[in-house]
């Protein structure tokens, strides 16, 4: 991803690398000519170097910056490499720089960081089919299987029959909970050899469609074909914490964290079942990164104003949940948790104004699960893209 021609050009003619290292001085631009050499030669240390010792004379190349961020890619130090990305960008805005940026983050599993960076990628070349399939992988990743399929549907009907958007795209389907239609996306991708992607494929189907038993059959079988599959230990561990299976599901959830430190169910998972046990200081670890990876989700920050009132920090508690239920006034679990704290804070009247609250989002909710039952049959013949 990274451009060589503006580096050459400036450079002028290419050095041989033996010609230059006999030269007791050489100049910024014989050793940028150094470094465009031994990059393509896939010296990369050397190239490293190289590029560093031209950018202490020229910090104000965005076009070298983005050499040697690829080049620090290319021997897995991402962090150095967004660094200089970043750089680079301060300099000059360019969809491939954006690109690089969010390649690197995509390499360290920073789904969220990602997005933005390819966002601005695919507003200067929006029919990148790279950056389509990556910003839709990183929507799944995040959890916004709608903006994924509102990206993929149109090249799937455009396309039809290419592997790697059927799979994205019936991913995203399958935990949207559009199982028919992730089904047919999907079906041509069930005709091959048995496979753990097929299994992944069905089981998070399944687990869309709240079969937790057939799910875990299915992620088992990926998990044992593949156990090195994305996300593949972190629907295993959910189908096992569903079926009740938890103890199991930890050292499941553990496996996926070796692998992804940032998956976000996992990190949830794992959260929930250390507050369970009363770790309370090891279990905030886990959901505060959990919450890195998708800032505001209000689930993950109830769990941990219910873990600060564990602590006794109630003062932050109460900051969060009255922060919560202003955010999301149907949550009818955090009107549950805030109205017990004011009670525990002498806070009478705000209790009980909390749990009148309470008893009508609960006369909601029985009202409205008649209805839900009601319409749980109904099948998808298109995508749906809204709430």
């Amino acid at each position: 991803m990274y451009r060589f021609g503006w580096a050459i050009f400036a450079a002028g003619l290419l050095f041989g690398q033996s010609e230059l290292r006999a030269q007791a001085n050489p100049s910024p631009q014989e050793i940028l000519k150094e470094a465009v050499t031994l990059h393509q030669q896939g010296k990369l240390e050397e190239a490293i170097r190289d590029y560093e010792l031209f950018l202490d004379v020229y910090p104000d190349a965005p076009e070298v910056r983005s050499n040697l961020g690829a080049a620090l890619v290319a021997t897995g130090k991402y962090a150095q490499a967004i660094e200089e990305y970043k750089l680079a960008l301060m300099k000059k805005s360019d969809p491939k720089l954006h690109l690089n940026l969010a390649l690197a983050y995509y390499k360290t599993d920073d789904f969220a960081s990602a997005i933005p960076e390819l966002e601005k990628a695919r507003a200067g070349e929006p029919d990148d089919r790279q950056v389509q399939m990556l910003l839709a992988d990183s929507y799944v990743h995040t959890g916004d299987n709608k903006k994924a399929i509102d990206l993929l549907w149109p090249v799937y009907v455009a396309n039809g029959n290419d592997p790697a958007v059927d799979y994205v795209l019936g991913t995203a389907l399958a935990r949207d909970g559009q199982v028919d239609l992730a089904q047919r996306v999907i079906s041509p991708l069930m005709q091959g050899s048995d496979s753990a992607e097929k299994h992944m494929l069905l089981g998070t189907a399944k687990f869309a469609a709240h079969d937790y038993p057939g799910a875990l059959e299915d992620l088992r079988k990926a998990a044992e074909m593949n156990p090195n599959l994305p996300e593949v230990n972190s629907y295993y561990g959910q189908a096992l914490f569903s079926n009740g299976q938890t103890e199991e599901s930890r050292a499941v959830f553990e496996k996926e964290l070796a692998q992804n430190p940032n998956d976000f169910q996992s990190n949830v998972h794992v959260g929930l079942l250390l507050k369970q046990d009363q770790k309370y200081d090891e279990a905030m670890i886990y959901l505060k990164r959990a919450l890195a990876g998708r800032p505001g989700d209000v689930a993950v920050r109830y769990q941990i104003a219910l873990v600060k009132m564990a602590q006794g920090k109630d003062g932050a508690a109460l900051d969060d949940l009255e922060d919560i239920v202003s955010e999301s006034p149907k949550f009818l679990e955090a009107h549950v948790s805030l109205s017990t704290l004011y009670y525990r804070l002498k806070r009478k009247d705000d209790g009980n104004r909390e749990r009148q609250i309470v008893e009508k989002l609960t006369a909601e909710r029985q009202a409205q699960e008649p209805a839900a039952k009601l319409g749980a049959g109904a099948a998808a013949d298109a995508p749906r893209t809204n709430p």
